[in-house]
């Protein structure tokens, strides 16, 4: 059976970041998926100009049927999401806050359509939806709320995988969010979707306490003791592979980790330093538990570097691989018999 060839949208992000750079820089490639960016056309083709960098682009319309080609060198299917006023790189504009969320609007129901197979998302910047009077926790919540589902967050690099309980919260709120309900859906997503979206079959799950030490038998905490063992007991006994709670402080060691295809950490900041230091600008954004396929780059808008040439599109390149990878093989279960 041939292959085929998937189409994938990537929502350039903050107009006066880097996110524009990138898609013009990853468009210099040859790839073997379509990639089709979501951005107004004239800040991509402005970007190239300033980098010096070719791009012909092709203008793409959603309702009209497309037949999927791989990606060509230096032309770039673009959906035109015109800017709401004019944007200098480096400088924030407030205005330009609901254009942003249009084009992740435009790529979603593009997934849900099926006109897309995927969405790969470039930088945003939270603070400045905010300001326009949007309130914005995130990506991966905004996804959310727009598709359903449960949503699991997870960093990827070569060698660790990381999820994580809770998201974007204060360090004070994290607690309580964790009870035994949310912690079994975590794991429910993480087991499901690592199967169908990784091809990951029966994954081996390192699972964090919440406090220092998994909390000493009490002595620091009690979390362990009342959520997260007997959530873990009742998962090892439908044979899923999760050990824990395990203490933070010496999980994330190179002989620990051999043994895991995730390690679920309680909360952000307790998982992603470790990873973002064996692999920043070379680590993917994952959403697990949507109904569609989606993959983000591991970084900020970076404004300082925006329209220098000093970008780095790794990561970007990274997602875009991850999210052909996790359609290919969403396509293989989805093809496969039913039991």
């Amino acid at each position: 059976m041939t292959e085929s060839i998937h189409r994938l949208a990537i929502t350039a992000g903050e107009p006066a970041g880097i996110g524009p750079d990138l898609c013009v820089q990853i468009a210099q490639q040859n790839h073997s998926c379509e990639m089709v960016v979501i951005a107004d056309a004239k800040l991509l083709a402005a970007r190239a100009q300033q980098l010096n960098l070719p791009l012909e682009i092709i203008p793409f319309q959603g309702n009209i049927p497309h037949r999927k080609i791989p990606h060509r060198a230096g032309i770039l299917p673009v959906l035109d999401i015109p800017l709401a006023d004019s944007v200098q790189p480096g400088r924030l504009n407030k205005k330009n806050s609901t254009m942003v969320l249009k084009t992740i609007d435009a790529a979603i129901n593009g997934c849900k359509k099926n006109l897309f197979d995927a969405l790969i998302t470039g930088p945003i910047h939270k603070g400045i939806i905010n300001e326009a009077g949007i309130a914005f926790t995130g990506h991966t919540e905004y996804l959310a709320q727009q598709t359903g589902g449960h949503p699991v967050m997870m960093l990827a690099t070569e060698g660790l995988r990381v999820a994580l309980v809770t998201t974007h919260l204060p360090l004070k709120a994290v607690s309580a969010a964790i009870t035994r309900e949310s912690l079994t859906q975590v794991i429910d997503v993480l087991v499901q979707d690592l199967y169908l979206k990784l091809g990951i079959n029966k994954p081996n799950i390192l699972v964090c306490g919440l406090n220092p030490h998994a909390g000493e038998d009490g002595h620091l905490g009690s979390e362990e003791i009342e959520v997260i063992t007997p959530v873990l007991q009742g998962f090892r006994d439908r044979g899923v592979n999760v050990q824990g709670p395990l203490s933070a402080d010496t999980l994330f060691t190179a002989d620990t980790l051999k043994q895991a295809d995730v390690v679920l950490a309680m909360y952000h900041d307790q998982g992603l330093p470790v990873l973002k230091h064996m692999g920043f600008g070379k680590a993917v954004n994952i959403t697990l538990g949507l109904p569609v396929i989606r993959t983000s780059v591991d970084h900020g808008t970076a404004l300082a570097l925006a329209g220098t040439g000093q970008a780095r599109a790794d990561s970007l390149s990274y997602a875009v691989s991850i999210a052909d990878d996790m359609v290919r093989h969403m396509k293989i279960q989805q093809s496969q018999p039913v039991a």
